[in-house]
């Protein structure tokens, strides 16, 4: 069913106190809250509910909920008891009154951005951006691409085709399949050798082990797919053909996959020294040149980072209303030389005629490129960029917006708070002068 209104009718009753009333009007949380536009985030979203059912929450407390699990770098269920604990996050998601009950369950957070989807998220996105009004349009961006980890554990070979083995096992005794041969007490023992057997002189050891362990899962993996029924085949072939792939694929093969619950998840090798390889999904960031607004933010798999230009400049231009004339990268982008109306301007060796003035300009573009690369760190330590737990490539798309919307209102509400202390500092200053020139009267 349609949500409930996001705020009640108020009226007059002594034993109740507007909430508002009892918090600082000055704080950066509430004046965010009166910036951001929540009756059209209400216009966008009311019609995917249905007409019939159980009224759902409102769509400001769902966006409100959103919003703080990106700023506070909560889960879903530690922002709903925070939620209930501080009266500064109710009154930023439209309550009047103080509550002591959680305003929703956690997984209804889940639903929520199941139901808006990557292109309710980047209307989320948006308003982020218009909070900075014209600094947001500014010619010239900077452009880096980063890593968004999955939540998975580190993949080998041998540790997945030891979990397609225990799948194998659970399948089993929901369809009451009788095994030809479990395999469970060798299982146990070959784990054993590969755990404790980390020596050069045992190699051979584990290396036999290892390939065990694949006859072993091949094999109990035929076996449950000839007893399985056909009705349960059906439903389950597309697991079925991913447990096959991933007993039978190898080392150096491509395409591999590297997590059963996370298919989707890519090797990406960015050239760092502390992580040689990173699982997960490539994100492309578009930051202003001076004033570090996010404008663009986009999800890709592993594509090569001059293919990534294309769509995340059409959306800077669908967010702005207005494409950048420059676009500031590093070598990785490498090949690019114009993209749409946007020039990409890379760190080339001058030409030998160039005079100094030029090259200096050129290496203060550039060094001023590099500030995106603090900005990315934000984004991972502040922000849930880090590891993603959102499933599916959907949930990698909704994790970067979601956690460039928090950026952006951050650095907003931190704008807001230096202005006023700098006001209430130029106050303080004026009232001491003022007290300081005062004629004293002798007595």
């Amino acid at each position: 069913m349609k949500p409930k209104p996001s705020s009640r009718q108020k009226q007059g009753n002594f034993l109740y106190q507007d909430l508002l009333e009892q918090l600082n009007p000055k704080a950066p949380l509430l004046l965010l809250a009166k910036k951001i536009p929540w009756t059209t985030f209400e216009k966008e979203f009311a019609p995917l509910y249905a007409d019939f059912g159980r009224p759902a929450k409102p769509i400001r407390l769902m966006v409100g909920l959103l919003l703080l699990k990106q700023l506070e770098n909560l889960s879903d269920e530690r922002v709903v008891e925070a939620w209930v604990q501080n009266p500064y996050y109710q009154a930023f998601c439209g309550m009047d009154h103080f509550q002591w009950q959680f305003p929703c369950d956690p997984s209804e957070l889940v639903h929520f951005r199941k139901r808006i989807g990557e292109s309710g998220v980047e209307k989320i996105f948006q308003a982020s951006v218009l909070l900075h009004g014209g600094q947001a349009l500014e010619r010239e961006v900077v452009i880096d691409t980063t890593v968004q980890e999955k939540n998975i554990t580190f993949p080998t070979d041998t540790k997945l085709r030891v979990k397609v083995m225990r799948r194998c096992w659970r399948l089993a005794a929901e369809e009451n399949i009788r095994l030809r041969r479990s395999y469970r007490r060798e299982l146990k023992k070959i784990l054993r050798v590969i755990r404790f057997s980390k020596s050069a002189r045992d190699k051979k050891k584990v290396t036999s082990a290892m390939r065990r362990v694949k006859t072993m899962s091949n094999a109990l993996l035929r076996d449950v797919m000839r007893k399985l029924p056909e009705s349960s085949r059906a439903v389950r072939q597309e697991e079925l053909d991913r447990y096959r792939k991933v007993v039978n694929q190898e080392r150096q093969d491509t395409n591999k996959i590297y997590s059963l619950h996370e298919p989707e998840v890519c090797c990406i090798s960015k050239g760092k020294a502390h992580k040689k390889y990173e699982f997960g999904a490539k994100a492309t960031i578009v930051m202003t040149k001076t004033n570090c607004i996010i404008v663009g933010a986009k999800g890709f798999r592993n594509e090569y980072d001059g293919d990534t230009l294309k769509g995340v400049l059409a959306q800077v231009a669908d967010i702005r209303g207005r494409a950048p004339e420059k676009a500031f990268c590093d070598r990785g982008f490498r090949g690019r030389k114009k993209v749409g109306g946007t020039a990409i301007v890379l760190p080339e060796s001058p030409p030998l005629k160039t005079t100094e003035h030029f090259k200096c300009k050129a290496r203060k573009n550039f060094g001023r490129r590099s500030a995106i690369e603090p900005v990315i760190g934000h984004l991972k330590s502040d922000f849930r960029l880090a590891r993603n737990y959102l499933k599916g490539t959907i949930g990698d798309a909704i994790n970067l917006l979601l956690a460039a919307a928090a950026f952006n209102c951050r650095k907003w509400m931190r704008a807001v708070a230096e202005g006023l202390l700098f006001v209430l500092f130029m106050f303080c200053s004026a009232t001491d002068c003022k007290k300081a020139y005062q004629p004293t009267t002798a007595l």
